[in-house]
């Protein structure tokens, strides 16, 4: 309650802090946020003691700073144990030396749950529609998706058939020294043979010569080139599975190598296959059967043809907001497109807050079905539809409500805008699960860092008010 924070400093970190005040100071909303986290982190956590390393407040502060402030692992630990605000949030005076350990950090912030981070979302959201306009106004919500996206280098055939080969080769290396085999010894050399085969392919262009037979000449030496290439990837691929065959015995920690070279050297099958196909045989290769990276296995390919990005590698993600640019849901859309996640996604958003009067679209979420489905959930639906209206649909769509609330949908770009600002541009984390996670997070940190800004504009009008008040009445002061 003590800690103070300058007013006056527009940098997000101090909103963040004093957002973070907030929850602190509010018994009742403290009580319910610690009970979700509680739940989440398991039962070895106690609200007197913490988990071993790092308390639950710490946990969430940190994990919201992170996220906020969109600093990587090693940015946050530093600050952390020399930002003094910061260090008093974490319960740390200005003479205690205790200092994180960047693993500490990373282990205990990795530990949250989506569904209980969204469960302390839709609890700021609701505190944050108190503090601004009180539960009675009428939401006004707005909806749109755009790509988060994962951290991955563009993949080529080639490329992907590469990163299967040097994490396999590498592993294997790792498993056969521990084991005393001799297998692998010469691995690092089996490693430049197929980058050195793989960079004579990558040095080859298609011609773009008017003479046929010139044309012809240069697709054979392609050709040739991948021959080389997979003839060696598929005697390393032999040869591995020839190795993992022969071990018959082996710990934990072995096995768990051996289940990661087996899931490289699938990855590996796919890319020769492929590239015989599309290459050597001439063959288009189906969308659904194509995998954009072997670490990262959930990125998609996407187009949402933006002028000057003609394609994104990640996910896209969804998001709902209200007029007051509280981040109410979102959902991150695996394989799913704007029509077929609208729905649901208002239903939800619903449940969660009855007091919604309207929602906005734009016209990548139409479709005949959601149009009608829509109407039955919410009073008033802005959903453009695709070419020309018919002369009942335009008379909807030419209404002054529908006008005004039409050209207030662009505001949910703002909101998208401070998020790819505030870490949601492209998402460290590994996994499917660490995504989902990274985004949830970045999400509750915007809602506290909004919820610290009306504070944050709330104080400083008392004050302005209370200096005017000396400025005019100095012998009252």
């Amino acid at each position: 309650q003590d800690i103070m924070i300058d007013l006056n400093d527009r940098d997000e970190l101090p909103q963040l802090l004093i957002g973070l005040k907030a929850i602190h100071s509010n018994l009742e909303l403290k009580k319910s946020i610690f009970e979700i986290l509680e739940k989440s982190f398991g039962k070895q956590t106690d609200l007197r003691n913490g988990r071993p390393g790092m308390d639950l407040w710490n946990i969430l502060v940190l994990g919201i700073v992170r996220l906020g402030c969109n600093w990587d692992f090693d940015k946050l630990r530093n600050i952390a144990n020399n930002h003094i605000t910061l260090r008093a949030f974490l319960g740390h005076s200005q003479y205690d030396d205790f200092c994180y350990a960047l693993q500490t950090i990373k282990d205990n912030v990795q530990k949250f749950e989506v569904e209980a981070l969204n469960q302390i979302n839709q609890l700021m959201a609701a505190y944050g529609h108190r503090l601004i306009g009180g539960n009675s106004n009428a939401l006004n919500l707005a909806a749109d998706s755009f790509v988060v996206e994962t951290n991955v280098h563009f993949p080529t055939d080639i490329s992907l058939l590469w990163d299967a080969h040097r994490c396999a080769i590498r592993l294997i290396m790792e498993v056969c020294r521990e084991l005393r085999l001799s297998d692998w010894r010469q691995g690092d050399y089996q490693k430049r043979k197929l980058k050195k085969s793989l960079r004579v392919i990558s040095q080859l262009r298609k011609s773009t010569a008017k003479d046929e037979k010139i044309r012809a000449q240069k697709e054979e030496q392609l050709h040739q080139a991948y021959r080389q290439a997979l003839d060696i990837a598929i005697q390393q691929s032999q040869k591995m599975h020839h190795t993992l065959g022969s071990i018959t015995d082996a710990d934990e920690s072995i096995q768990k190598r051996i289940n990661q070279i087996k899931e490289y050297l699938a990855h590996s099958a796919r890319q020769i296959d492929q590239i015989e196909r599309r290459v050597l045989k001439g063959e288009k290769i189906p969308h659904n059967e194509k995998v954009f990276s072997i670490f990262e296995p959930h990125t998609e390919w996407i187009s949402k043809g933006k002028a000057g990005v003609p394609v994104e590698l990640g996910l896209k993600v969804c998001i709902v907001k209200d007029q007051y640019g509280l981040i109410l849901n979102y959902q991150v859309m695996e394989n799913q497109t704007d029509e077929e996640i609208a729905v649901p996604l208002l239903k939800a958003t619903i449940q969660a807050f009855p007091n919604a009067a309207s929602c906005s679209f734009d016209k990548g979420f139409h479709s005949k079905n959601n149009q009608e489905e829509l109407a039955k959930l919410i009073d008033r639906v802005i959903l453009p539809r695709k070419g020309k209206p018919s002369a009942k649909a335009s008379a909807i769509e030419n209404e002054p409500e529908f006008i005004r609330l039409r050209h207030q949908h662009s505001s949910v770009e703002s909101s998208i805008n401070a998020l790819e600002n505030h870490g949601l541009d492209r998402c460290p984390d590994h996994g499917i699960a660490g995504f989902k996670r990274y985004v949830a997070l970045a999400i509750l940190a915007r809602n506290i860092q909004i919820v610290g800004r009306v504070i944050q504009i709330k104080e400083l009008r008392k004050q302005q008010k209370a200096n005017l008040k000396k400025q005019r009445y100095p012998l009252a002061a």
